[in-house]
Order: structure tokens, then sequence, then C-alpha cells
């Protein structure tokens, strides 16, 4: 069964390249336009990995990983910070900081190395 990668971006055009580039590698996916509706999708979808952009609208990736983190079983769901601003913004523990523009082969070469 394949490895199942949740993108959280507002930006359609980022998550349809993301979740290209993630099927095209025989990931599963699933997203999110922002951190109110990736913490209800996260909860139903169990992804093994999450891309997460951090300036959205309704609640910044920075909240949303804070809730995630809070919750016992859905903070052990690693997460690639992909983000346009500069610092890691409070999601410290991410397992990689990714700005945008970024080389996919390297985004994939992290994803391997943490899920397979």
């Amino acid at each position: 069964m394949p490895k199942k990668i949740m993108v959280i971006d507002d930006d359609p055009i980022i998550v349809k390249y993301l979740v290209t580039l993630f099927t095209d590698n025989g990931y599963e996916t699933c997203s999110a336009s922002d951190g109110v509706q990736a913490l209800e999708t996260v909860k139903t979808a169990s992804p093994d990995l999450i891309t997460l952009d951090l300036e959205m609208p309704q609640e910044w990736g920075s909240r949303f990983y804070r809730k995630l983190s809070k919750d016992e079983e859905l903070k052990k769901i690693p997460v690639i910070v992909i983000s346009g601003l500069a610092g890691q913004h409070a999601v410290k523990d991410a397992v990689a900081f990714i700005k945008k523009p970024f080389d996919p082969d390297k985004l994939l070469g992290i994803v391997k190395k943490t899920i397979g």
C-alpha cells in the first residue's frame, strides 16, 4: 500500500504541482487549502507525511502545527515546511524547512528518506 502525503497550501497551483509530483512517484495524496480544513482532513485521511505552507488564510501553518503537536496520535506525523517565508516560524520540530521556490528532487529526497 502506497504511503500517503497530505499537501497543505493555499495556492492551488502549488497544490496541483505537489500532488502531481508525489503521485508520479508512487505516493497517494490528499490536500487542504488552510489550517482549519487541514486539521479536519488530517484526522480522516491519516497521512504518513505532511507538507505545510506557513502563510495561509484563516489559519496559518504554524498555528495548525501547534494544534497538530498537541494531539497524541497526530503529532507523530512528520512535517516538511515548504514556504516563501524565511525562518522556522514555530515549526521547530519539522523534518525539513524548504524555501519556495524549491528543487523537486531535493524535496523527493527528503520524502523518501523520511517515509520511504
